[in-house]
C-alpha cells in the first residue's frame, strides 16, 4: 500500500477535501454537503472570533452530538483558538477542574448541563454561552481557510492520569491532520463511505471517526444512543458501512438481533480502547460476514499507534498489529536498548502523531514524553507509554500489559486515584484503593477495596454507591466494593497496592 502525503495542513482544511454536492454530516439538524459544510466552518469561526476571544484562547464545550459539536473543532482551529471538549459523562468535580485547568474563555454547553454546576465551577473570566447562543454564531460573516502554523497548538483533549485529575494532551493541527490522512488511508476509506459516530467526540478515537471521513469526502452520522437497537435502527435507516467501537459496545451490539441488511451494509468494523477476545470477534465475523475488521492500539498522547490488518487476524487473533502510517513503533528495555523478538519492553512511539505534552504540566511531561531511543529512525520527543508489548519472528506486536496504575474500562483510562478520592470524600470510609480486574465485557472492572471505622453493611454499601454516583461518571463506578477492617502497608508504611493486587488475582 502506498504511503499517503505526509505534509500537514491547518485541520480547518478537512472541510474542503469532499465534492462539493456530497454529503458530510447528519445530525438531528439535517444534511450538510461539502459546500454546506465549509460555508458553516467559516461561519461558526466568524462567530467566535466576534465573541472577542484572541488568538490561542480555550474554547470548552460540554454538549451533546450535534452539528455544532461537530463542527466546532474546524471553526475553532480557523479562528486561531484552542479546541477543549469535555465528556458529556462527566460530572461537576472534573468539569470544573477541566475548565480551571485549560483556563478556557468560552464555555459552550446547555442550560441542564450549566444547572448542575457551582456558583465558582466556572472561572472568572470564562464567558458562558448556551446552544440557542451558540446557534446564533452561525449567522455570523464567514472566515477564509486558515493559512496558520500546522504545529501550533489546535486542542486540548483531557485524558486520566494515574495519579490524579485529568490532564490536557495538548494536540497540533499537524497531529489531528495527520492522524485523519493515516486513517482513512489504512481503513481504505472513500467518498461513498457513511460512518456511523458512536463514540464520544471528546475522545481522540471519537473525533477521528469525523476527521478520516472527511478526510476521505464520505459522510459521517453522530448520535447519541441508549441500547444497541438505537445503533441498529441508525445501521439500516443510513446504510452505514464503517462502524467504530469499544468492547463493551461491541459484546452489546453481538448479543442484539441484526436484521441481515443492516448487517451486510457494514463494510469495515474497527476496535480501539481494549482487548477483543477470541470469541467476540468470532461472532462478529458471523454476523457482520461482509465486514474487514480493525483492531487498533493508541494512547491519547500520540493519537493512535497500531492496528492488525483484518488479513492476519485469523492466524493472529490476540496481536495489535504494526505501525500505522506516520507512526515509528519501538520496543525497548528499561535502559533505551532494543527489546528482542519475544522480549517484553515498552511501547516507545515516535514520529509526527506525537503530541506537545500536558498542559501546564511540565513535571508530567518530562515522565512521558522523553526523547526517542538511540535506534528511532525518527529521533527528537516519543512517548513512553507505560505498556509492555512484545514481537512475534514477524515483526507484530503483542500487548503484554501496563506498568502504571492505571484501570482501562469501556474503553476509557479510569485513575485510581480519582476514584479513591471521591470514595474518601463520603465520609464513610478512611481509606480505599481502586484497582482493575479482567473483564469479558469491560476490559477491565473496577474494584474498590475501602476500610474505615463506621459501620459496613449493606446500608453503608448503598450509601457509598449513592454518593460514588454523584461524584463520578458512570465508567467510573466500581463493580465491585469491598470492605476490610483495614488495609495492609508495605515496609514504608503505604498502603500495599501490589498485595492487594495479587490477593484480588488469586
Amino acid at each position: 500500500m502506498q504511503v499517503p502525503d505526509s505534509t500537514p495542513f491547518p485541520l480547518d482544511h478537512l472541510s474542503l477535501l469532499g465534492k462539493p454536492e456530497d454529503p458530510a454530516l447528519i445530525t438531528r439538524e439535517g444534511v450538510l454537503n461539502y459546500a454546506e459544510l465549509e460555508r458553516l466552518v467559516g461561519a461558526l469561526a466568524g462567530g467566535l472570533k466576534e465573541c472577542g476571544l484572541s488568538h490561542g484562547d480555550r474554547v470548552a464545550s460540554w454538549t451533546p452530538k450535534s452539528r455544532m459539536t461537530s463542527l466546532l473543532p474546524l471553526a475553532c482551529a480557523r479562528a486561531g483558538l484552542i479546541h477543549v471538549p469535555i465528556n458529556p459523562v462527566l460530572k461537576r468535580s472534573q468539569v470544573a477542574h477541566i475548565l480551571a485547568d485549560s483556563g478556557a474563555s468560552l464555555f459552550m454547553t446547555g442550560g441542564a448541563r450549566l444547572a448542575t454546576l457551582g456558583e465558582t465551577d466556572v472561572p472568572a473570566g470564562c464567558r458562558t454561552l448556551d446552544e440557542d447562543g451558540g446557534a446564533a454564531l452561525f449567522a455570523s460573516q464567514p472566515l477564509p481557510p486558515s493559512a496558520g502554523d500546522p504545529q501550533a497548538l489546535a486542542a486540548l483533549l483531557y485524558t486520566s492520569g494515574s495519579t490524579g485529575r485529568p490532564k490536557g494532551v495538548m494536540l497540533s493541527h499537524a497531529n489531528m491532520w495527520l492522524g485523519a490522512i493515516s486513517v482513512a488511508h489504512y481503513l481504505r476509506l472513500t467518498r461513498e463511505d457513511r460512518t456511523l459516530g458512536v463514540l464520544p467526540l471528546s475522545f481522540d478515537y471519537g473525533q477521528n471517526q469525523l476527521f478520516s471521513t472527511w478526510a476521505a469526502g464520505g459522510c459521517v452520522i453522530p448520535i447519541e444512543y441508549l441500547s444497541s437497537r438505537d445503533v441498529i435502527r441508525a445501521v439500516e435507516r443510513h446504510e452505514i458501512t464503517t462502524l467504530a467501537g469499544v468492547p463493551p459496545l461491541w459484546v452489546q451490539l453481538i448479543e442484539a438481533a441484526w436484521p441481515a441488511r443492516a448487517a451486510l451494509s457494514l463494510r469495515r468494523l474497527t476496535n480501539s480502547g481494549g482487548r477483543l477476545s477470541p470469541s467476540i470477534v468470532r461472532r462478529m465475523r458471523e454476523i457482520f460476514p461482509a465486514a474487514e475488521i480493525f483492531l487498533m492500539y493508541g494512547l491519547t498522547e500520540a493519537f493512535r499507534s497500531t492496528y492488525l490488518d483484518p488479513a492476519l487476524l485469523e492466524e493472529h487473533p490476540d496481536s495489535i498489529g504494526t505501525a500505522i502510517p506516520f507512526a515509528e513503533i519501538l520496543v525497548a528495555r528499561a535502559d533505551g536498548s532494543p527489546a528482542a523478538p519475544g522480549e517484553a519492553g515498552e511501547l516507545v512511539h515516535a514520529g509526527p502523531l506525537v503530541g506537545q505534552g500536558y498542559w501546564n504540566d511540565p513535571e508530567r511531561t518530562a515522565q512521558r514524553f522523553r526523547p526517542a531511543p538511540a535506534q528511532s529512525h525518527h529521533g527528537g520527543i516519543a512517548v513512553w507509554s507505560g505498556d509492555q508489548v512484545r514481537t512475534d519472528e514477524k515483526g507484530l506486536l503483542y500487548f503484554v500489559g501496563r506498568e502504571d496504575a492505571m484501570i482501562k474500562t469501556s474503553g476509557n483510562r479510569v485513575s485510581p486515584t480519582e476514584v479513591e478520592e471521591a470514595a474518601i470524600t463520603s465520609g464513610l470510609v478512611a481509606e480505599a484503593v481502586a484497582l482493575g480486574r479482567p473483564d469479558d465485557r469491560l476490559g477491565e472492572a473496577i474494584v474498590l477495596i475501602v476500610s474505615g471505622a463506621g459501620a459496613r453493611g449493606q446500608e453503608a454499601e448503598a450509601e457509598l454507591r449513592n454518593h460514588l454516583k454523584r461524584e463520578l461518571p458512570n465508567f467510573m463506578q466500581p463493580a465491585f466494593i469491598v470492605w476490610r477492617s483495614e488495609l495492609p502497608r508495605n515496609a514504608n508504611g503505604k498502603l500495599d497496592r501490589e498485595k492487594l493486587k495479587s490477593e484480588l488475582m488469586a
